[in-house]
């Protein structure tokens, strides 16, 4: 296994063991999350939603089976980290998390270009080898 590889799978496992643990937060601490979100002016509806998407999300990431829907994750991912680091930010909240989850979304997006291609030029060969 390349160093790519290795660091690729970190940073995808880093953002989805963060996204699902987040999404875990919202359905098994409703009260609380609600809380957060009204402290920051927004509005509670959204929490089941969103908790729903990051699951839905992770899937998408680790599947793969759609390129378009891979993208869009990774871009809802990506706005939620830096919207949600904003809205902590201009709260006076720390927003130490951030500097981690980014970089990882980041990581693991632009590896998984190449990786992930790799991966399929070497499926697509030894599916032509016993054709």
């Amino acid at each position: 296994m390349t160093i790519k590889k290795i660091i690729y799978w970190i940073a995808t496992l880093g953002v989805c063991g963060i996204f699902l643990f987040s999404a875990a937060m919202y359905f098994t601490e409703y009260d609380m999350v609600k809380g957060f979100f009204e402290m920051l002016n927004h509005p509670s509806y959204l929490v089941y939603p969103l908790a729903t998407l990051k699951i839905i999300g992770v899937s998408m990431i680790l599947w793969r089976k759609s390129n378009w829907l891979t993208e869009w994750a990774y871009a809802g991912f990506f706005f939620n980290a830096v919207l949600a680091s904003a809205a902590h930010y201009n709260a006076g909240h720390d927003i130490g998390l951030s500097y981690v989850v980014i970089p990882l979304i980041l990581i693991s997006y632009f590896l998984g270009k190449t990786v992930r291609q790799e991966f399929k030029k070497i499926s697509d060969v030894s599916e032509n080898k016993y054709e």
